[in-house]
C-alpha cells in the first residue's frame, strides 16, 4: 500500500474487494489472525466517506475493543481519506464501547438520573472501592464462608484461610455477579427482591447482593459510576427518549464494529438500537479469538448467532500472510481436531471455520518462507524451574545470531512470566516485560496528580487532604492491621475541623497533639508527621508556574521512567491551558486533569495500554508477554510455555482448574455458583431448583473450551518458528496438555510426509 501522485495505491485481496464493495444492510464478516480485518475495516470507512454516502454532519461510527485500536484505526482511515484528497479527520468517529456509552448519556446525563458533572471510574479505581466494601463485609461476616470450607483442616490454616485467601476469593466473586448483575439491568434492590420470593435461601448471591448494595452506595457517594454503569445508562437513555435515538441513528448511518468476537450482551443491543431495523451495520471478529469470556460478559455467542441470521450479509476474511505454511497448518489442524474428534463432544465447537490460507503466489504480503525444522512440539517433561532453564538456555543460543529478528516468550499468567524474566536478567540477556507487568496507566498518572492539585486549590478542605493521604499511604495490598490502620487515619484526617492547626500547628494548637493524647499509637503519630512535613512543602509550591508544579508533583510521585516522562507530558499540556485560557486558576487547571483521569478527554501518554505496542521496536530482545496481552500481535520466533493441562485444560478427567480453590470443599467453583444462582433469582415466579455444583462442572467446560482458543491464538502469534513447551506445574502433577499432545502426534506424522 502506498500514496503516489496524491491517490492512494493498495492491492486488495479477493475477499477484501468484497467487503470494501459493502454498500447497505447487515454484514457479518469472520476473519482469521493476520487477515487484515483492522485495514480492510478502515478502508471501507475510508470508502464509505468517499462515495458521498454521507449527508452534512453524518459519520462513519467505529467501534472498537481497546485504546489503542481507536488510535490505530484513527490513522489508517485518516491516511485513505489523505489519499484520496479528503480532509482526513472528517466523516468518522471512533470509539471504544465505554466511550461511545460516554457519547450517548453526554447527551442527555438528567435523563439517566446524573448531574452534568458525574464522574466515570476506571477499572483501578473501582478494583480499590470493591476491595474496600469486601474487606469491610468480612470483618462484619467472619464466619460467612465457613459452610464452603474444606474443614478437614487444622485451626490455623483455616484461620490463615479466612485472613489471606477469602477476601480475595470474595472480590472475585462479588466482581462476577456485579458485572453479570449489571449487564442484565439488575439492581441490588431487583435482586433482593427476587431473592425474598424464593422458596429456599441462595447464600452466595445474598452476600454478593449486599456487596453490591454497598458497591453502588460507594458510587454515589462520589457520584460517579463504573464501565458496566456506562454502558447500561446509555441504553436506558436510548429506549427512554426515542428523539435522541434517532438523532443518533442520522448521525451514524453506518456502524463498524471491531473485535465483535468480544461484544456483551449489552453492547450487541446498543448497537442494534442506533442500526435500526433498516440501518447499517457491520460487524468484523474472529470466533476463534475470543479469549475474554471467562466470569466477563463478552462471549463469542452474540457474533455466531448473527453470522446465522438470513438477513445478514456473510463474508470470510480467511486468507493471511503472517506465518509459514507449516504454522497453518498446524493451527488449521487444531480446529479441524477440535471440530471432528475432541473427546469432549460439548467442546467441538470451542473453534470454527473458516480455516487460514496462505496468500496466493505474487501477493505483497506473501507468507514467511517455510521452514518445517522450525517447529518444535516437546513433550519432554519437566518442571517449572527445569522449563525456564530450557528456555533460557535456547534464548541464549538463538539470540546472538538473530539480531534482526524478534522473538516472544508467551506464558498463560504473570507469575510465570516473572520467573522466566528473573533467569533471562541473571544470563544479562535482554529483556522486555512491559506486556507482563501491570505498568501505571496515563489515567492513573493523571488521577494522582489531579488529587495533589485539588487539594491544592482547597488546602481547608479536610476530605481533600484526606484523598492525599489515601495516595500517599494506600491501604490496598497491606496487611490486615497496616489496612485497618490507614482507613482509620484516613477517616480522622476527613473529620478534622481545623486542617490548619494540623499542617500549620501552633504551640497551643496542634491537632497531632491532640491524637497523641488520644492514644494513637506511636506509629501513626509518626507517618501522620511525615505526611505533615511533605503536605506543607507541596503548599510552597502553589508559588510555581503550573508546569514547574506539576513536575515537582511527579518527582515525588513518581519513580518510573515513563511515569515521570508522563508527568513532563501533562506539564506541558496544563501550560498549554493555561495560555489559552488565562483566567483559569489552580481549580480549573485540576479539573483539566480530572477530566483525562475520569475518562472524559482523551490523552495520549506513554503507557502500552493507550499507544500500543511494536513488536518490530524490539529486535534482537526477548519480549515476554501473556498471550491475552499478545493478541493482535506478531513475532518471528514465539516460544509458547507451560502448555500443562492445568493452565489449559481440555474438560477430561484429572485436569485441574484455577478457578476452583483448594481450601473450598467439593472443588467448588464459587463465582460460577453465584452466577447460577443469579439466574435461577431472574425467574422467582417459577422456580428451577438449584443444584449446587452443576454450575462448577458447566465452568470447567466453558473454561476449556476458552482455554483452546487460547492455546490457538498463542500459536497463531508466531511468523516463522515456534516452540511448544509444558512443565508439571507447581505440584508436579500436570501433564502436557491434550492439544499438544494431539499436535505433537501430528506434527511427526506431517513432518515425515514432508521428508
Amino acid at each position: 500500500m502506498a500514496v503516489r501522485g496524491g491517490k492512494l495505491i493498495a492491492q486488495l485481496r479477493t475477499n477484501q474487494k468484497e467487503i470494501v464493495s459493502y454498500k447497505k444492510g447487515k454484514m457479518g464478516v469472520s476473519a482469521v489472525p493476520g487477515s487484515g480485518k483492522t485495514w480492510t475495516l478502515s478502508y471501507l470507512a475510508a470508502e464509505i466517506i468517499a462515495s458521498s454516502r454521507l449527508a452534512e454532519g453524518q459519520e462513519v461510527l467505529v467501534v472498537t475493543l481497546v485504546n489503542s485500536a481507536v488510535d490505530n484505526f484513527y490513522q489508517r482511515i485518516s491516511q485513505f481519506l489523505g489519499g484520496r484528497g479528503l480532509f482526513p479527520q472528517m466523516g468518522f468517529r471512533i470509539r471504544t464501547l465505554h466511550g461511545l456509552a460516554h457519547d450517548i448519556v453526554r447527551e442527555r446525563p438528567d435523563l439517566v438520573g446524573l448531574s452534568d458533572t458525574f464522574q466515570i471510574l476506571d477499572e483501578r479505581e473501582t478494583e480499590y472501592i470493591l476491595d474496600d466494601v469486601c474487606h469491610a463485609w468480612l470483618n462484619s461476616h467472619p464466619d460467612a464462608f465457613d459452610a464452603y470450607l474444606d474443614l478437614e483442616q487444622d485451626d490455623s490454616t483455616i484461620d490463615g484461610i479466612r485472613r489471606n485467601k477469602l477476601p480475595q476469593l470474595l472480590i472475585e466473586t462479588a466482581s462476577a455477579c456485579i458485572r453479570q448483575a449489571k449487564d442484565l439491568r439488575l439492581t441490588p434492590e431487583r435482586i433482593l427482591e427476587n431473592v425474598k420470593k424464593l422458596p429456599v435461601p441462595l447464600p452466595l448471591l445474598e452476600i454478593c447482593q449486599e456487596i453490591y448494595a454497598d458497591y453502588q452506595r460507594a458510587l454515589a457517594y462520589r457520584g460517579a459510576v463504573d464501565f458496566d454503569d456506562l454502558t447500561r445508562l446509555a441504553l436506558d437513555a436510548l429506549e427512554w427518549d426515542n428523539h435522541l435515538l434517532e438523532r443518533l441513528q442520522s448521525r451514524w448511518p453506518y456502524i463498524l464494529e471491531d473485535e465483535a468476537q468480544d461484544s456483551s450482551r449489552l453492547q450487541e443491543i446498543i448497537l442494534e438500537k442506533l442500526a435500526g431495523d433498516t440501518g447499517n451495520w457491520v460487524r468484523v471478529g474472529d470466533p476463534n479469538q475470543a479469549i475474554y469470556e471467562t466470569f466477563t460478559t463478552a462471549n463469542p455467542k452474540y457474533l455466531l448467532s448473527f453470522l446465522r441470521r438470513p438477513e445478514v450479509i456473510r463474508q470470510d476474511l480467511p486468507t493471511s500472510g503472517r506465518s509459514t505454511r507449516s504454522i497453518i497448518t498446524l493451527a488449521n489442524y487444531l480446529i479441524e481436531w477440535t471440530r471432528t474428534q475432541h473427546p469432549v463432544k460439548y467442546l467441538r465447537d470451542a473453534l470454527t471455520p473458516p480455516f487460514i490460507q496462505p496468500v496466493e503466489e505474487g501477493d505483497e504480503g506473501s507468507n514467511p518462507e517455510d521452514r518445517p525444522d522450525q517447529i518444535f512440539l516437546s513433550l519432554k517433561k519437566y518442571t517449572p524451574h527445569e522449563e525456564t532453564q530450557a528456555i533460557a538456555d535456547s534464548i541464549e543460543r538463538w539470540l546472538p545470531a538473530h539480531p534482526e529478528n524478534t522473538v516472544a516468550i508467551l506464558v498463560p499468567r504473570n507469575q510465570r512470566g516473572f520467573e522466566i524474566v528473573d533467569e533471562l536478567l541473571k544470563r544479562n540477556l535482554p529483556v522486555v516485560d512491559s506486556l507482563l507487568r501491570s505498568s501505571t496507566s496515563t489515567r492513573t498518572s493523571a488521577h494522582a496528580i489531579n488529587i495533589l492539585l485539588s487539594y491544592l486549590s482547597d488546602p481547608q478542605s479536610a476530605g481533600k487532604l484526606a484523598n492525599v493521604y489515601k495516595l500517599c499511604y494506600p491501604s490496598k495490598g497491606q496487611d490486615q492491621s497496616t489496612r485497618q490502620r490507614r482507613e482509620h487515619v484516613a477517616e480522622l484526617i476527613r473529620k478534622c475541623n481545623q486542617v490548619e492547626e494540623f499542617i500549620h500547628p501552633t504551640p497551643k494548637r496542634d491537632w497531632l497533639q491532640v491524637l497523641n493524647a488520644g492514644k494513637e499509637d506511636a506509629q501513626t503519630l509518626e507517618e501522620l508527621e511525615n505526611f505533615r512535613n511533605q503536605v506543607r512543602r507541596w503548599l510552597v509550591g502553589i508559588l510555581l508556574p503550573i508546569d514547574q508544579l506539576v513536575l515537582t508533583l511527579g518527582q515525588d510521585l513518581f519513580t518510573e521512567p515513563g511515569e515521570l516522562a508522563l508527568s513532563h507530558k501533562l506539564a506541558t499540556l496544563l501550560r498549554r491551558a493555561e495560555d489559552i485560557h488565562p483566567h483559569w486558576r489552580l481549580p480549573e487547571l485540576a479539573d483539566e486533569l480530572r477530566l483525562i483521569a475520569h475518562n472524559e478527554k482523551r490523552f495520549i501518554g506513554f503507557s502500552q495500554d493507550d499507544t500500543g505496542f511494536d513488536p518490530d521496536s524490539y529486535r534482537g530482545k526477548v519480549v515476554i508477554a501473556t498471550i491475552h496481552k499478545a493478541k493482535g500481535l506478531e513475532w518471528d520466533r514465539v516460544y509458547l510455555v507451560s502448555a500443562n493441562n492445568y493452565d489449559f485444560p481440555s474438560g477430561i478427567e484429572g485436569d485441574q482448574y484455577i478457578s476452583e480453590k483448594r481450601f473450598i470443599r467439593d472443588n467448588l467453583n464459587l463465582p460460577a455458583e453465584t452466577l447460577a444462582q443469579l439466574e435461577i433469582s431472574l425467574n422467582a415466579d417459577e422456580y428451577t431448583w438449584y443444584n449446587e455444583g452443576k454450575a462448577t462442572q458447566a465452568a470447567r467446560l466453558d473454561y476449556a473450551r476458552e482455554r483452546l482458543r487460547l492455546f490457538y491464538v498463542g500459536i497463531t502469534r508466531a511468523r516463522k518458528e515456534l516452540i511448544i513447551t509444558h512443565n508439571s506445574g507447581r505440584f508436579g502433577e500436570s501433564q502436557p496438555c491434550l492439544p499438544l499432545v494431539v499436535l505433537a502426534s501430528f506434527w511427526e506424522t506431517e513432518k515425515g510426509i514432508t521428508k
